[in-house]
């Protein structure tokens, strides 16, 4: 991981449905979509971000995240979440995300991945059954 990533940029879309919606999953009472299913999407654009920074065995887990849900969309609309990197620091990534639907930017923040080996990882997590 290496400078050469500073700025590298990927998006992920995908279209609201009932299904993303805050009333479906619970973060709201209304049909529009969600704050975590933004989240999700945001972590998702973040991923496809760093897949080329890692090698076999090696994933990226989020540490943190703080955005803001700027504005609403309705059931139909396309989200696409875009995230960029902004600082690679050892397995620290830092990275910016925003969120748009066709009126515009609907939520941004900053997020941070930590770049794990997924081995390791994984029998941590299993010493804790």
């Amino acid at each position: 991981m290496v400078f050469p990533f500073i700025g590298k940029s990927a998006t992920a879309a995908e279209i609201v449905t009932k299904a993303n919606t805050a009333k479906t999953v619970g973060s709201g009472s209304l049909d529009v979509y969600s704050t975590p299913m933004m989240v999700a999407l945001m972590e998702r654009a973040s991923c496809e971000c760093l897949s080329e920074m890692m090698t076999d065995g090696q994933a990226s887990v989020g540490t943190q995240m703080l955005v803001e849900h700027t504005a609403a969309s309705p059931i139909g609309m396309e989200i696409t979440a875009t995230a960029t990197v902004d600082a690679v620091s050892g397995r620290k990534v830092e990275l910016t995300v925003t969120a748009s639907d066709a009126s515009g930017e609907i939520g941004r923040g900053k997020h941070t991945r930590v770049i794990i080996d997924e081995e390791r990882f994984m029998a941590k997590v299993r010493e804790k059954i």
